[in-house]
């Protein structure tokens, strides 16, 4: 009994697989956090643009 546990915890330090999702679930949350730092610096500015295209669509 006291191997089959020293195998299956040996086995559990070997296993990678949940650090890896771990790793990639932090780098998309980094990346959405970025994306929507910058969607709120530019938004502004593309709200201009599209008002400005809205405006030239109706005028014509």
């Amino acid at each position: 009994m006291l191997t089959n546990l020293k195998t299956v915890i040996a086995s559990l330090r070997r296993d990678e697989k949940g650090a890896t999702a771990i790793e990639y679930g932090l780098i998309a949350a980094f990346v959405s956090i970025a994306i929507i730092a910058t969607l709120q610096l530019i938004g502004p500015a593309l709200d201009g643009i599209f008002q400005q295209v809205l405006a030239a669509l109706q005028s014509a």
